[in-house]
């Protein structure tokens, strides 16, 4: 039912949309004559931004400068999975880079939200993402995605790009990602990476616990389970697979910032009707980001609810993958950064940096935390500072380990 009202929901939003650009047509042409015409403009343009999408938006990285040049890149699929693509950024050079798995997190969005992430490191380092695929487009047929399932695809990417790695690991799957590292260094995998740096990652949520980590705390797993997932409607590719739909997701998120939220799309108005187009098109950029949402397979966010935020598997040291108990003590070889931002209300100082407790073997001349003053949690991997201050010491990280 809650999956069916909001196919009925995206209907109407089409359908605004497309009076919004019936309307957009009518007045445009006179928006050099001055109101009324510039905020009937403005007004039918809000409508064409009406409702969600479920595409995953274009990278849009077609050439960066490396050194005194500019060089193309190309975006070449390298795996595919049902669930995931592991997609690399290819430039058109022959100078040999440090290899980088760029771990998106799976929350509702895209990869593609990690654009300005991926554009910042191309310069210094051959780029990979994971490229999560929507699971509602996924058939029933292709089975199961739970949390081993992630760890399993980090591992087996890690593998086809060969040894010498490195992984950067943004929001929730910092965890994913220590995990996979202590199970191939504890079965002496020869792809283990050589550095991973951890950005912002719910690593130990009983340290400074926020509103996202009050509210999986508040509930028992079969409350999640009971409120939280659908099932995907017939008209879907993925018809009768259970997700937790990302609508709801960013729905959330929104909620947690409702008035924040609400000052950008008015400013997005005015900026319109003023002609401002610099500025209104800054935050139409993000809108058309934030607004591309994805679902996630069932099994995963409820499994990742549990583990981490509940029962605090991964900060005990408790936590297994394919049934075998893993010590995250057993990463020795790989070195380890992480990153926070100081007004992060999403994942709290401190709870990153737990990490390095708990690769308590790992020496120290291979270990470094970085906390970012004046940024919230999209500030660490996007924007200014992570471009200026933040960027530079990942770079020096992973070169000196490289």
């Amino acid at each position: 039912m809650l999956y069916d009202a909001f196919d009925l929901q995206t209907d109407l939003a089409a359908q605004t949309r497309a009076w919004g650009r019936l309307l957009n047509d009518i007045w445009s042409p006179w928006v050099g004559w001055g109101e009324p015409a510039t905020w009937m403009s403005a007004g039918a343009r809000m409508m064409m931004r009406a409702g969600l999408t479920f595409a995953r938006p274009p990278y849009g990285i077609e050439a960066v400068n490396v050194g005194n040049r500019s060089v193309t890149v190309t975006e070449e699929a390298v795996e595919v999975t049902p669930f995931a693509t592991l997609l690399h950024f290819k430039k058109d050079i022959h100078t040999e880079q440090p290899k980088v798995l760029m771990v998106a997190p799976m929350s509702g969005h895209f990869a593609t939200l990690l654009r300005a992430t991926v554009r910042t490191m191309l310069p210094d380092h051959d780029v990979y993402i994971t490229d999560w695929h929507n699971a509602r487009d996924v058939p029933l047929a292709d089975g199961r995605f739970g949390f081993d399932d992630y760890v399993s695809h980090l591992i087996q990417f890690l593998r086809t790009m060969g040894e010498g790695a490195h992984m950067v690991a943004v929001c929730q799957p910092a965890v994913q990602a220590l995990v996979a590292a202590a199970a191939m260094a504890q079965a002496k995998d020869p792809a283990t990476p050589r550095s991973m740096t951890l950005m912002a990652g719910p690593v130990d949520c009983r340290i400074n616990p926020t509103g996202v980590n009050e509210l999986a705390t508040s509930k028992p797993i079969e409350w999640f389970e009971k409120n939280l997932i659908a099932t995907v409607p017939t008209r879907h590719r993925g018809a009768g697979r259970k997700v937790y739909p990302g609508f709801v997701q960013v729905s959330a998120f929104m909620a947690m910032n409702a008035k924040r939220h609400i000052q950008g799309h008015a400013d997005l108005f005015w900026h319109m009707a003023n002609g401002e187009r610099e500025k209104a098109e800054a935050i139409e950029t993000f809108y058309d980001e934030y607004f591309a949402v994805l679902d996630l397979a069932a099994d995963f966010y409820l499994e990742t609810v549990k583990t981490v935020f509940q029962d605090h598997a991964l900060a005990r040291n408790a936590v297994s993958y394919r049934g075998e108990p893993i010590d995250l003590r057993a990463i020795r070889r790989t070195a380890l950064m992480t990153v926070e931002g100081e007004r992060d209300d999403i994942c709290a100082v401190g709870q990153t940096m737990a990490a390095h407790d708990l690769c308590s073997d790992l020496a120290p001349s291979m270990r470094t935390h970085h906390l970012q003053a004046g940024v919230g949690h999209y500030g660490v991997f996007a924007g200014r500072r992570w471009e200026t201050q933040i960027y530079p010491q990942v770079r020096n990280f992973i070169q000196a380990h490289n």
